[in-house]
């Protein structure tokens, strides 16, 4: 896994076959930007772009998170059944899973080098270049425990 400037994406792209456009270049330093443990939706990052005075549609935004979901600098991550949130994909010792209450989504990130590990042995063992390895744990947190155990 790498950590992606403009320039690195703008590479990987043409390589590709395709460009850098401002819609990606704008995409990519919101993420770089975002504060740890913030994941978006493509709706919230539609909405934080307006707030910017930028003017990128949704449909837009869906495709450049998929690439770059595929791509490997972005995570994709469904941590509330239909809800995919993306965040940028930190290279190791930044790189973390996430544990998920089934209840009130309240989400912890927590980080764990073995997962890791096991993802990159099992990845170069068969041959395959990792691009992330993410571990989603979900479970009922305590508060919701709290809220459906009898007194």
């Amino acid at each position: 896994m790498a950590s992606y400037s403009s320039t690195a994406l703008k590479a990987e792209l043409n390589e590709r076959g395709w460009r850098m456009t401002p819609q990606r270049e704008t995409i990519l330093t919101t993420f770089q930007n975002l504060s740890e443990g913030m994941h978006l939706s493509a709706e919230e990052l539609c909405e934080l772009l307006k707030e910017k005075g930028e003017n990128i549609s949704l449909s837009t935004i869906y495709r450049n998170l998929k690439l770059m979901a595929r791509m490997g600098i972005l995570r994709e991550l469904e941590l509330a059944e239909g809800q995919k949130r993306y965040e940028i994909n930190q290279p190791a010792p930044h790189h973390h899973h996430h544990l998920i209450c089934v209840r009130c989504n309240k989400t912890v990130e927590f980080k764990n080098d073995s997962v890791l590990k096991v993802g990159a042995k099992m990845a170069e063992k068969s041959g395959y270049h990792l691009l992330d390895c993410q571990l989603l744990i979900h479970a009922v947190c305590p508060t919701c425990q709290r809220s459906i155990t009898p007194v």
